[in-house]
């Protein structure tokens, strides 16, 4: 199949471009840069460009059968005017602008994967939240449903639409986990605040086979929490790598009012959660290869075990 991803060299995309590819889809990966890749396959197509503008490559992306969308600026700032701006447009333009383009594709019906965040649910306690929970009042929560209605808007012309709802991500090569390791290999590893907020998270390797099997499931639309069936507590996420490392984590929470002063509305994503369980993917019999933190942490911190 023709497969056009957005945001494709990026930390999750990259290995997604590489996961299809390799299956033989045919795959065209469009990105702000792209200077990376001569990593991938031979048979990947690139397109460089800024997908939250219109242009020719929409005329491109109108040939392809699937779209994957997870082309969006880092919320991982501290956020003011401009920043919390390029959080907004740089994931409802380039989803208007995708599924325009793929309005254009009148030779099949086409399937749009479009990523979204378990922040769509706010801010939360101990409650369960699945895929049914209504959405939030807080700002990324705002972003995650307005993002989400833009890609519904496929459904329009007969489009399949599957919101996948992230949760953190913990990778070898980027996200969450690859910015909290020089703090515990400093020995400064710490809970924040409480250390009671609840942490969902994903494998990077289950969040791949997780499109994979979506992608090959063609009864599943609507959204699906991408996360790990057992979230964790800040403070047992900290205990966890600390022993991960084999490095003390005795120091004293983090106070809440100093992250806030530090790290201003942004810190409410670090002192704040929500525990959010994937029942769909459990439903339709997915099965994690990382159902739990330690196991998790075991793999992605192989060469730092002691």
């Amino acid at each position: 199949m023709k497969i056009f991803i957005t945001g494709g060299t990026g930390f999750v995309g990259s290995s997604l471009t590489r996961a299809f590819s390799e299956r033989g889809h045919q795959v065209t990966v469009l990105d702000r840069s792209i200077k990376g890749r001569e990593g991938f396959p031979s048979t990947v197509s690139f397109i460089e460009t800024d997908s939250a503008i219109p242009g020719p490559w929409q005329e491109q992306a109108a040939d392809h059968e699937v779209f994957i969308n997870l082309a969006g600026f880092s919320i991982f700032s501290r956020w003011n005017d401009q920043n919390k701006r390029m959080i907004r447009e740089s994931r409802i333009l380039t989803t208007n602008n995708l599924v325009e383009a793929a309005s254009w594709n009148k030779k099949q019906r086409i399937r749009l994967f479009s990523a979204s965040a378990v922040g769509y649910y706010g801010f939360h306690e101990d409650e369960d939240l699945t895929e049914e929970a209504p959405p939030g009042s807080d700002f990324l929560a705002g972003v995650a449903a307005d993002w989400e209605a833009s890609a519904n808007r496929a459904k329009a012309f007969g489009g399949e639409v599957v919101i996948c709802r992230f949760g953190i991500i913990l990778g070898r090569r980027g996200g969450a986990l690859q910015q909290m390791l020089p703090i515990f290999r400093r020995y400064l590893g710490s809970p924040l605040g409480s250390g009671r907020q609840w942490f969902s998270w994903i494998h990077e390797q289950d969040l791949v086979d997780i499109f994979v099997f979506l992608f090959d499931r063609q009864d599943v639309e609507g959204p699906v929490n991408c996360t790990a069936p057992q979230a964790v507590r800040n403070r047992e996420l900290t205990k966890a790598i600390g022993e991960a490392l084999g490095v003390p984590t005795f120091l004293p929470p983090a106070p809440a009012f100093m992250m806030k002063l530090a790290l201003g509305e942004f810190s409410e994503i670090l002192l704040k959660g929500q525990k959010v369980i994937p029942k769909k993917l459990m439903a339709l019999g997915y099965r994690f290869k990382f159902p739990t933190i330690k196991e998790a942490l075991q793999d992605l911190l192989k060469k730092d075990i002691k």
